[in-house]
């Protein structure tokens, strides 16, 4: 599949079969991450890689947000690192870049994932950072829970041409 289409066909999955997702599987999909661009090329991500059922069984008590993907075999947090950082503020947009090469990549391989939104969300930053410990200078950004998909949402076109402007509004 072109790389046109794997984005286009890309749909969030909210439930997993119980297949489980290999810790290569996972280091292949955060190398893609981690080959976003980034401002200045800081990369100022850092990524926890949950796959203890007893840790992901906790993730639900950070707010009823997060049970769509509840039964996933993993999932990552991505966090941004603002210790990491030379040009304050584009962080998120660098974890943006990077949230979104993970989608990719998982949809590429046969994996379902879907985009968790955390920040900016005070109560469920605070969940995460009390529940994986997180120091004060790394926040979480996006909880993607991942694994083999369960479900099938139908693909849709979403290009509207009404949204385009050239050269001006």
């Amino acid at each position: 599949m072109s790389t046109p289409d794997t984005i286009r066909r890309r749909r969030s999955i909210r439930k997993y079969t119980d297949e489980p997702v290999s810790r290569e599987t996972v280091r292949e999909l955060l190398a893609a991450a981690m080959s976003a661009p980034s401002t200045a090329n800081e990369q100022p991500w850092q990524f926890i890689v949950i796959d203890d059922p007893g840790v992901l069984a906790n993730i639900p008590t950070v707010g009823p947000f997060i049970r769509e993907g509840a039964d996933a075999p993993v999932a990552v947090l991505v966090c941004g690192d603002l210790s990491m950082l030379r040009m304050p503020g584009f962080w998120v947009q660098d974890c943006s870049a990077a949230t979104e090469n993970l989608l990719v990549a998982a949809h590429e391989r046969g994996l379902g994932a879907v985009w968790t939104a955390v920040y900016p969300i005070e109560d469920r930053m605070l969940g995460f950072r009390n529940l994986f410990s997180l120091p004060d200078t790394v926040i979480p950004f996006a909880l993607v829970p991942i694994g083999y998909p369960a479900e099938t949402p139908p693909a849709e076109d979403r290009f509207r041409d009404d949204r385009i402007h050239y050269n001006g509004w």
